[in-house]
């Protein structure tokens, strides 16, 4: 769609501002507005690139039709991966009772906000109340958010959902909890003012299932719903979905699920797995992003008639690491700048700020991790909130003066990055479930540390690749 197409289904061309820091200094500058996601321009206008898309497509149906096949001539069955899409998503209905009673405490969250504005009003007459009223408005949200998290972590930790449910429940549940500190934070002053009024209950609806995590009184919106996109984009989500499965069950699986069984395994076998996950954990990577960041927020905001579509910008150019940050997912890194970056940069200083947000970030990926699979294993800490960072300051200089290298470099690191977790990751979650169980086992002591004991060949020693040019 052309940038006249968009703005013709504008129907409310109000924007909103957000503030942001540059050199310490807050700047305003607009922030929600109509606009497409890049991906939905660049297959609209570029036939090359429309061609790359049909490529891929194809690539995936070829690699379907080779399993397909195979297994029909070899077996004498068709394996195509929905065993492991039933067996992700088992026991759902306890999942939606645990995504229903996250759902529950963000509704009842506004009669609160409703109660703290009546309090308000109330310390305006009296203004020996307000500390007494802002406290029990901090202690109120604080506890809010206590009570969303808690049943869930709970529940996760007492009786392990399988990997599809629990990634759904945990996410969930950060997404209330992003949003009701983001309402908070934006209506807890005007309680207490009583310069601008609460939103209706209607629009506190609509902002808990808009595709974007900042509250704002107003959204940019589009005049008509075209059923046809919805139904294209949610097609899109189930067939990454099963995809996503089929690349589990035709290239993980094989190499890692009797890890453990054995008590010995040759270092070898473990190098050429994690080396054989490179290319499905970079294509699961690609299509993980491009099914949650494009196809699904895209389909709601179809439906919800939501303007903004720039939920990422084009990350996969960048050189520079602080910029792939920001662009990769941009309703996550909005809410980081507002509510974290934002407060804390004009009093403890950027490079503290921007840790923060990284070490904030990293820790609630792991959480998500550590719930769904039931066992603590930080990888991507540590890929994420150490290699990341010290990689910012690292590529911010020499990503300007050189950035086919650094793009390069930073794609390697992608390939490499997502090999390693489609490799420890399974070898974990196998080990616990194929080595005996021990006393000694522990949530936070990652078991494939030492079950199965990684050995080297017998009789193995180094060969010099050069001794042929001696001979």
């Amino acid at each position: 769609m052309t940038e006249n197409g968009v703005r013709n289904r504008l129907k409310n061309g109000k924007k909103s501002e957000v503030s942001t820091v540059t050199n310490g200094d807050v700047i305003k500058e607009n922030e929600f507005k109509v606009r497409e996601s890049p991906l939905t321009e660049l297959i609209q206008s570029s036939l090359h690139i429309r061609a790359i898309y049909n490529i891929f497509v194809v690539i995936l149906l070829v690699l379907f039709c080779d399993t397909v096949i195979y297994d029909l001539v070899d077996r004498g069955k068709i394996n195509i991966g929905l065993g492991v899409i039933a067996a992700g998503f088992g026991d759902i209905r306890r999942g939606m009772k645990l995504w229903l009673y996250d759902f529950f405490i963000a509704m009842a969250f506004y009669p609160l906000l409703v109660a703290y504005s009546w309090a308000g009003k109330v310390s305006r007459k009296y203004p020996v109340l307000r500390p007494t009223v802002m406290m029990l408005g901090i202690v109120g949200v604080i506890a809010v958010e206590v009570a969303a998290a808690i049943v869930p972590v709970v529940e996760l930790g007492r009786k392990h959902l399988e990997l599809g449910s629990s990634i759904t429940v945990t996410c969930e549940m950060f997404r209330y909890m992003m949003k009701l500190v983001s309402v908070s934070v934006a209506c807890g002053p005007r309680c207490l003012s009583g310069n601008l009024p609460l939103p209706t209950f209607k629009h506190y609806v609509y902002f808990m299932f808009a595709p974007t995590l900042l509250y704002r009184d107003q959204y940019p919106r589009t005049k008509r719903i075209r059923w046809g996109v919805v139904v294209f984009h949610f097609l899109e989500v189930a067939a990454i979905i099963f995809y996503n499965c089929f690349l589990w069950e035709r290239f993980i699986m094989p190499y890692w699920s009797d890890y453990g069984k054995e008590r010995t395994v040759e270092a070898g076998t473990l190098v050429r797995g994690m080396f054989a996950c490179v290319l499905p954990g970079v294509i699961s990577f690609l299509c993980g992003f491009y099914c949650v960041l494009h196809a699904w927020l895209n389909a709601w905001s179809e439906m919800l008639k939501f303007g903004d579509r720039l939920f990422y910008e084009d990350w996969w150019t960048t050189s520079q690491f602080s910029l792939y940050y920001r662009r990769w997912n941009r309703v996550v890194h909005s809410w980081l700048r507002d509510h974290i970056y934002i407060p804390l940069a004009p009093h403890a200083g950027r490079p503290l700020a921007t840790y923060l947000v990284f070490l904030v970030s990293a820790i609630a990926h792991e959480v998500i991790l550590a719930l769904s699979f039931g066992f603590f294993y930080p990888v991507l800490l540590v890929e994420f909130g150490l290699i990341g960072v010290v990689m910012v300051p690292l590529t911010a200089k020499s990503g300007q003066l050189f950035p086919n290298v650094f793009n390069l470099i930073m794609w390697l690191g992608f390939f490499i990055g997502n090999g390693i977790l489609w490799s420890l990751y399974p070898m974990e979650y196998f080990a616990r479930r194929n080595c005996p169980v021990l006393e000694t086992d522990s949530y936070f002591i990652p078991k494939s540390w030492s079950c199965p004991e990684v050995i080297l060949k017998p009789n193995w020693t180094f060969q010099n690749p050069l001794r042929i040019f001696t001979k």
